[in-house]
């Protein structure tokens, strides 16, 4: 079992990524910002599935964090990273500084509409405009053919794929299932924040969501289900409730009876942010 190989330089990346098509082989990308977990194995498991390479992006973007949240805090521990890297067998891991990926001068940034409205924007009104931004450089620096996004992030994951049809970027954007501990708390790296009273108290918010969900898909008003789920969220321990919605599945747009759907959450434990989503059951 060994390392992937490591690349800081835009340019090493490239020529590596060169040498892998003049061979005629498919590469995929996982783009992350480190702190490994299940979750992260489980998306380069399903690259490893779809091409023949897989680039594992290992970067911490200032761009999508605001001044007041956890830019400074939040983990980092390489070469933890790239030993579970090497467990799943990952070909590449591209670990820019800041300074290479934001030079002196750098002053562009993209901003996409539709999905991105709402929800996360309503709280981290930067956070999305970071998260494009990154992206369309990670895809144009590698040129993957596909890169997985977890559902987790369901509403990042919508707006990536926003982002790839209006400016054409030819990557394949692969949707992958939440990865859960055995109590079905969504599997993140801040979940290390939390305390062993807390985790109990993380553990709800899935349960939480799925009821919600279920008195949906059964004809409950969205008013009373989505009230229900915040009283019962701030019931468990949580301190605050940014917002539970339902949403239609593709366009994030309200949700509507005869549409798929999911309930998306974000509620705060002390001073860590948990968000998650389920799936409106459908009959």
């Amino acid at each position: 079992m060994s390392r992937p190989l490591v690349v800081e330089s835009v340019a090493a990346l490239r020529a590596q990524v060169r040498d892998w098509r003049r061979d005629g082989l498919r590469v995929a990308m996982v783009p992350t910002m480190g702190a490994l977990h299940d979750g992260h194995l489980s998306l380069i498991r399903i690259a490893r599935e779809r091409a023949d390479r897989c680039v594992v992006s290992i970067f911490v973007n200032p761009t999508q964090f605001a001044p007041s949240e956890d830019l400074d805090n939040y983990p980092r521990q390489l070469a933890r990273d790239l030993d579970m890297l090497a467990m799943v067998e990952a070909d590449l891991a591209f670990t820019p500084t800041v300074d290479a990926m934001y030079p002196a001068g750098f002053a562009t940034r993209i901003s996409v509409g539709g999905p991105s409205a709402g929800l996360e924007s309503d709280f981290r009104p930067t956070f999305f405009e970071g998260v494009t931004t990154v992206v369309a450089k990670l895809f144009l620096q590698a040129t993957p053919d596909c890169a997985i996004f977890g559902e987790k992030d369901y509403q990042q994951l919508c707006v990536v794929r926003q982002l790839c049809r209006d400016l054409d970027l030819p990557v394949e954007i692969i949707g992958a299932p939440t990865i859960r501990d055995t109590h079905g708390l969504a599997m993140s790296s801040r979940n290390a924040y939390l305390d062993e009273a807390e985790l109990q108290t993380a553990r709800q918010l899935n349960v939480v969501l799925r009821k919600a969900a279920a008195a949906l898909a059964a004809g409950a008003s969205q008013e009373e289900a989505i009230a229900e789920a915040r009283r019962t969220l701030i019931a468990a321990g949580f301190q605050k409730v940014d917002y539970v919605a339902a949403r239609e599945s593709l366009t994030l747009a309200p949700w509507r009876h005869d549409c798929t759907g999911r309930v998306l959450a974000a509620a705060w434990l002390g001073k860590t942010r948990l968000i998650d989503n389920v799936e409106v059951p459908t009959a």
